[in-house]
């Protein structure tokens, strides 16, 4: 049995169906209840409450951790989700990190994130971490403006990363999750090719056959827009990010090739498949 946190999300979602097309027993783990492939099994826990997830883990051998918003919640102790799934049997741990504890690691979340690395490691479990940069799917912040006005309001519009498309690093983490190979290994997770807010502008109209307007926005409207769904503080880093990249935050890793034996999908790649949310 192989227990998929998160489950619900743009990660969890695509790795859950892999591991059930490969004939895996899987877990589906959501704070909510959802709609899971046939023959997976979902628990309801909120990872905030690590005892919470007993009857999710038992039997259970690997285990994909996604803590998200869990890992800063109030009174959250993340490394009790570990020691919870050793004590129930588990073997296996892929983590979904982030870049930034490599990058920028001094920030209040890539310290509590490198903590959790830190357990991880000392925790006598195999275990594979994953450092993914910015994701594709973060482009559906501008779902809403380009179904209703044809336009994507962004900061910093010449200014770009490498982001990755959610669904390599499912399967980077299916890899280390099925594969001994890739235990104690550290990946970090970029797409192809640096891409700026413009050209996924550019992208997503060319998916949809119309125009699509961008609209520079200041860092300072930026921000009052994301602290709608995130802390202030998270949202300033962020846009630390973005405004000004580190040749490190710049760089094309080659890990998911290294992983999967092909190169990384593209930005245009993940709006084709997920153009639906444009329209």
């Amino acid at each position: 049995m192989i227990v998929v946190t998160g489950a619900t999300g743009n990660i969890g979602r695509p790795l859950t169906e892999a591991l059930a097309a490969a004939g895996q027993q899987v877990t589906a783990v959501s704070r909510h209840a959802a709609v899971v492939p046939d023959g997976v099994r979902h628990v309801v826990a909120d990872l905030a409450e690590p005892a919470g997830l007993e009857p999710a883990l038992a039997g259970a051998k690997a285990l994909f951790l996604l803590l998200s918003g869990d890992l800063h919640a109030a009174g959250a102790h993340p490394a009790d989700v570990l020691a919870q799934a050793a004590a129930a049997g588990v073997r296996r741990v892929v983590l979904l990190s982030t870049l930034g504890v490599a990058t920028r690691p001094f920030g209040t979340t890539r310290v509590a994130m490198r903590a959790l690395e830190d357990a991880l490691r000392e925790s006598g479990l195999d275990w594979t971490i994953l450092r993914p940069g910015g994701f594709a799917s973060n482009a559906l912040w501008w779902a809403e403006s380009v179904r209703a006005r044809q336009v994507v309001a962004a900061p910093f519009g010449d200014i770009g990363v490498p982001v990755v498309d959610p669904a390599d690093i499912a399967e980077v983490a299916a890899a280390g999750l099925l594969d001994d190979r890739h235990t104690g290994a550290v990946y970090e997770l970029t797409g192809p090719a640096v891409i700026t807010p413009r050209g996924q502008t550019a992208a997503i109209a060319d998916a949809l056959g119309s125009p699509v307007r961008f609209h520079e926005l200041t860092r300072a409207e930026a921000k009052a827009g994301m602290a709608r769904s995130m802390p202030g503080e998270l949202a300033d880093d962020t846009l630390d990010i973005l405004g000004s990249p580190s040749p490190a935050e710049l760089r094309v890793s080659p890990d998911v090739e290294r992983v999967l034996g092909r190169a990384p999908r593209s930005f245009a790649d993940w709006v084709a498949r997920n153009i639906a949310a444009f329209r």
